[in-house]
């Protein structure tokens, strides 16, 4: 197979820069009217015929021989013995990754707090996690046990009782090292079901499958595009786009290393994104030298090559400074600063989904086992989303309680304001309840 990259150059001195990098970074992931039609019906059915749909979409989408729902369930002991399926190595690395996501993760964990003003009225907050999440989790040979582990430990840190996870099995096709970490992770159930209608029926529940709360996981554009149709009826973490990497580097770098930390988002897919920004433009130079003597030795240099070719760019700044502030307009999904001090230069990052420190921080430790999560923002949503995490399995409910001092105070306050409104029952409701005024 003959490769070849011909990536971008562009220069943050040139007069139309601003114009070229908005253009290189521009994405839109909307769903034809095609595509979007056929997930409506997908979800009709599956509200309307439950069970029954999720059997039939997935023989027809899926290859899969079932009979009935029963055949596409997976029960606790299934998990288990994907444990023993999979090789010592792969099980060390699965726990190790897990201990060290759950340790990163219940640091996040929010709790509930009150305080008391003087009057006695009590002000604070009730954190309450979600009662069910679903995840969903790609199938076939595009698994990713990861993922897995990212989605599902959060869920539990945060104490959801029950996690639903919804798996295709393509042509029957199981994936034990994904099943392996459903285990460790400590999902309750499994339904080997995928597409829009995994997503329909964990929104609205059929007669086998839970109504949950919130789905998080990646999929495909029908996953996606269900996800955006069922928001509302149940939470989600977010609609994903391509994935990327910005590595800013002062110059002094192994160029194979960076070379190599670009093809690690690149071979995802075509459509991801691998951007360098560097004020050395000879070390630039001997960058793309090394794609072009490394390329051809990776698996997927196909896709690579693609994915370079297309959206990527190697970018020359004045200086630091600005690499910066190119990283900021850019808003990453992951940010490497691969530079002698990168501390020094963290407090003016503002927009970045994770920020690996260092030149031996490469984004790979991130997607497996670091301990932060790497479900990200992308498509430089990052200026207003953060990762996933505990926070988006639990829910915060105000508390106020009021003593009967501090009712009158504020029926004062709110009188005044709701009847601003020409809102009279507010009014009269806090009126009510000001001492020596009662029946206002």
């Amino acid at each position: 197979m003959t490769v070849s990259t011909a990536i971008a150059r562009l220069n943050a001195a040139d007069q139309d820069f601003a114009r070229h990098l908005d253009h290189l970074l521009s994405w839109e992931s909307v769903s034809d009217d095609a595509v979007n039609q056929r997930v409506l019906d997908i979800i009709k059915a599956v509200r309307e015929r439950g069970d029954a749909a999720l059997v039939e979409f997935t023989q027809r989408f899926d290859g899969v021989d079932a009979q009935s729902i029963d055949d596409l369930i997976l029960d606790r002991e299934r998990l288990e013995l994907a444990l023993t399926r999979i090789s010592a190595t792969q099980r060390e690395a699965l726990e190790k990754a897990a201990s060290r996501v759950r340790i990163y993760h219940e640091r996040q964990k929010q709790d509930s707090w009150q305080y008391t003003e003087a009057d006695g009225t009590v002000l604070g907050q009730k954190v309450t996690p979600l009662d069910r999440a679903g995840l969903y989790v790609p199938g076939g040979k595009a698994s990713y046990p990861s993922s897995v582990l990212m989605n599902a430990i959060p869920a539990k840190v945060a104490g959801v009782s029950e996690v639903v996870m919804v798996v295709p099995t393509p042509r029957g096709e199981v994936n034990e090292l994904v099943l392996a970490a459903a285990c460790i992770a400590g999902v309750d159930r499994v339904f080997t079901v995928g597409g829009a209608q995994a997503v329909a029926a964990l929104a609205y529940g059929t007669e086998s499958v839970p109504q949950v709360d919130k789905i998080v996981g990646p999929g495909n554009i029908y996953v996606a595009t269900a996800k955006r149709h069922v928001f509302g009826q149940v939470g989600i973490d977010m609609i994903a786009g391509p994935s990327e990497i910005l590595v800013v580097c002062d110059g002094q770098t192994d160029p194979d290393w960076i070379a190599m930390d670009l093809f690690s988002q690149a071979e995802h897919d075509e459509d991801a994104q691998a951007i360098l920004v560097s004020p050395d433009a000879e070390f630039l130079d001997r960058v793309a030298a090394s794609i072009d003597k490394l390329l051809p030795t990776m698996e997927r240099a196909g896709i690579i090559e693609k994915s370079i070719n297309g959206r990527g760019a190697l970018i020359q700044v004045r200086d630091m400074q600005q690499a910066i502030e190119v990283a900021n307009r850019i808003a990453p999904e992951h940010l490497e600063l691969s530079v002698a001090d990168p501390q020094a230069w963290l407090p003016q990052i503002r927009h970045a989904g994770a920020i690996f420190m260092g030149r031996h921080t490469s984004e790979a430790l991130g997607d497996y086992c670091a301990g932060p999560n790497h479900v990200l923002p992308t498509s430089g949503t990052a200026r207003f989303s953060s990762p996933l995490g505990v926070y988006d399995f639990q829910k915060r409910s105000s508390i106020i309680f009021c003593s009967e001092q501090g009712a009158s105070e504020l029926g004062h306050t709110a009188s005044v304001l709701a009847r601003g409104e020409s809102l009279t029952a507010h009014a009269r409701s806090a009126e009510y309840r000001i001492l020596n005024e009662k029946g206002n």
